[in-house]
């Protein structure tokens, strides 16, 4: 019963971001692009974690739902605007995910734990929001820190990276490092990380 309401749930995730106004090309194929941020995701969290409970792999798959229904530039384009508009998008994929797990069934009890660990609460205390926080970071370090490198400073790309690496857990340090970079980006990396 329950993996019907899990493979629900996230046939459920996946139909709201085929949504998605914003589109890339892969392998000549256009896909939604947080149809692909999710699978990519949940693709990761399984390398990353290979038995992560149903609640976090929900969570992972989740992670940007709908994402382009709040733009950046509702929001004042500094670094207080960026934090709003990061806190205002996390409430409303933890929300749109509760409704879809008491759409399917789940019992309130899990519909709160996938919130806990989608808004990131205790992140160093829960190991789930910490796996799911790795995971952010890994996905983003694999499929999309080369083309982000080569938009901006070096200097900006470092303290990027600076900030990714203290969100993360020495287990994600470890999977991060064996990441293949770039003779470029591998050298950003080691600037960012000495």
């Amino acid at each position: 019963m329950e993996s019907t309401r899990f493979e629900k749930a996230m046939l459920f995730i996946d139909q709201e971001n085929l949504e998605d106004i914003n589109t890339i090309i892969i392998d000549g194929v256009k896909q939604s692009k947080e149809v692909l941020y999710s699978q990519r995701m949940t693709k990761k969290l399984l390398q990353f974690e290979p038995n992560a409970s149903k609640a976090l792999q929900i969570a992972a798959r989740a992670q940007h739902i709908c994402r382009w229904k709040i733009a950046r530039n509702e929001y004042a384009m500094d670094k207080v605007g960026y934090l709003k508009w990061r806190e205002t998008l996390k409430k409303m994929h933890a929300r749109i995910t509760s409704e879809i797990l008491q759409k399917v069934g789940f019992d309130t009890q899990f519909i709160k734990r996938v919130e806990h660990i989608m808004l990131k609460k205790s992140l160093t205390k829960n190991g789930e929001s910490q796996t799911l926080e790795d995971t952010i970071c890994l996905v983003f370090l694999t499929d999309y820190f080369e083309e982000f490198a080569e938009k901006h400073s070096d200097e900006k790309v470092i303290d990027i990276l600076k900030k990714t690496w203290v969100k993360m857990s020495k287990k994600g340090h470890n999977a991060a490092l064996t990441i293949s970079f770039s003779d470029k980006s591998f050298a950003l990396v080691k600037q960012a990380i000495s």
